[in-house]
């Protein structure tokens, strides 16, 4: 990996499409609009919020890709209801796991309240199934719909693993695969449809989705134990707080001491809050046991299988910034 792509910011890795993210800010801005005051005030603190907004731009740069072309069809309101989709997600989620902080501010639940959190993600649902219709396109219904069912299903499934020691690596990458991989694939894949690509091409673009959105996933895992609230943007240690057995903890539960791993167990079952030095003795447990690099290692492999699914993708600008997400992914350090 080269200095140069550790040290390249998200902006500027997707600086060819700066155009395309600026049509669609103005995209979202209008289908955000509503006459009830309240969805107009938390739709507009949480996308102030910013985030990175690579779903979006895994659909445009598909897209792009693939034709070669500077705009394809319904792409930019497709990017829009997939930002919708994710957005909604992380409205609930932090209902359900009590976060008061993302993006280096207050969640909108710790700003506003869950009620309100709740049925404005509920909105923000309702309304990208008003906008998936534009394209006339069933193909295109069926990717969306799938993707936030399948999406449910991974939330639940978390809620079931959480404070349970006895969770394995196959059963938290179903979790990852389910819950945060399928809308990247789902994004990837509609920037395929849009293009009008081949079934061939359609499936290499979801599987690259699917595996560039796992990567992320593990290393979000990864920098929950070596990244401060300012560089993530949320509490550092979450995970493990909220009892979430994550690949680092998973791995140190099969390959720790007996202190180490009783330790880890006790954490994640705790139902009342944290001590603050258990805390340190399991990031410290984490950060030496080989856990880390574990966990890199597997983001890797995820990297390598998206890389290998653009091999028959055109060669130009866009492909070349789908090459440079991988590595970000991998170099990223929020």
């Amino acid at each position: 990996m080269t200095d140069t792509v550790k040290n390249n910011k998200l902006s500027q890795i997707l600086a060819p499409i700066a155009l395309e993210f600026k049509a669609l800010d103005e995209v979202i801005r209008i289908r955000l609009a509503s006459k009830v005051v309240l969805i107009d005030q938390i739709s507009t603190y949480i996308i102030q919020a910013g985030g990175k907004r690579v779903r979006p731009a895994l659909l445009l740069l598909v897209a792009k890709a693939l034709t070669n072309k500077p705009e394809t069809p319904h792409a930019l309101e497709m990017a829009a209801v997939v930002e919708f989709i994710h957005t909604a997600t992380l409205l609930h989620d932090d209902v359900v796991d009590e976060s008061t902080l993302r993006r280096g501010r207050e969640t909108a639940n710790a700003a506003f309240g869950n009620a309100a959190s709740v049925l404005v993600g509920d909105f923000l649902y309702s309304r990208a199934f008003q906008m998936m219709i534009g394209p006339n396109d069933l193909r295109v219904m069926q990717i969306l719909s799938d993707a936030t069912n399948t999406i449910a299903e991974g939330e639940v499934l978390q809620l079931l693993n959480l404070n349970d020691p006895e969770v394995d690596e196959e059963s938290y990458l179903q979790v990852i695969r389910y819950k945060t991989a399928k809308l990247f694939e789902a994004s990837a894949e509609l920037g395929a449809v849009l293009a009008n690509a081949d079934n061939t091409v359609r499936e290499q673009a979801a599987a690259f989705g699917r595996h560039i959105g796992t990567a992320f996933q593990l290393m979000d895992d990864l920098l929950d134990y070596t990244a401060n609230a300012a560089q993530m943007g949320k509490n550092a240690g979450d995970d493990l707080r909220e009892g979430k057995p994550t690949l680092p903890l998973i791995y140190l539960l099969e390959n720790g001491s007996a202190a180490e791993r009783l330790l880890v167990r006790e954490a994640i079952e705790q139902i009342h809050e944290l001590p603050e030095d258990i805390f340190t003795q399991i990031l410290q447990a984490v950060q030496i046991s080989g856990a880390l690099d574990y966990t890199k290692a597997a983001a890797k492999r995820e990297v390598n299988l998206a890389l290998a699914c653009l091999q028959d993708f055109p060669q130009n600008e866009a492909t070349s910034v789908l090459h440079a997400l991988c590595e970000y992914s991998l170099a990223r350090q929020t």
